[in-house]
């Protein structure tokens, strides 16, 4: 079990983008984050130059736009980080402009209500020793999440208001 443990961890680590010691670059703040699905990446720009990119797990059905409520899919198109919260069982949240107009109209033309509270967030409390194992998986509702390290610093770098495109 502790070999099989070692190797998963190993895993995780290699699937990092950055290094967890490796600190943003030291900037004024973040004006623009992009998500790619399919990449599973969430990247930090200012003024078109790419700051850091974070290794991200997504919805547990990410393949799609989100629908409704409880599909488990992250949502795709453009929004803004609402807030930023500490109220949160994620240990620190960006909270999502989640549903947009074009949320609404896909929500509506299935007869379904779109949902709420997208966040990109770190890891459930008492969760944080997974780190960047937590990857492998796609294990949340709908939401973008990242290590609680990486949550505290996106947390600090991106300011309310700020636009978060969603990318297939």
């Amino acid at each position: 079990m502790t070999r099989a443990l070692a190797v998963l961890l190993a895993a995780a680590l290699s699937l990092a983008s950055d290094s967890p010691a490796q600190a943003l670059p030291h900037v004024l703040q973040a004006d623009r984050l992009v998500v790619r699905k399919a990449e599973r990446t969430l990247t930090l720009y200012w003024h078109g130059a790419k700051l850091k990119s974070y290794r991200v797990a997504l919805g547990g059905r990410p393949v799609g736009a989100k629908t409704a409520r409880g599909d488990q899919r992250t949502p795709e198109g453009l929004y803004t980080a609402a807030k930023r919260t500490k109220e949160t069982a994620f240990h620190a949240a960006l909270e999502l402009s989640y549903p947009n107009a074009d949320d609404l109209v896909r929500a509506k033309a299935v007869g379904a209500a779109p949902g709420g509270g997208i966040e990109i967030h770190g890891l459930r409390e008492g969760f944080d020793w997974l780190g960047s194992a937590h990857v492998l998986f796609d294990w949340t509702d709908g939401c973008i999440a990242v290590t609680n390290a990486e949550i505290d610093e996106l947390v600090r770098a991106v300011p309310d208001g700020t636009p978060v495109e969603i990318l297939p």
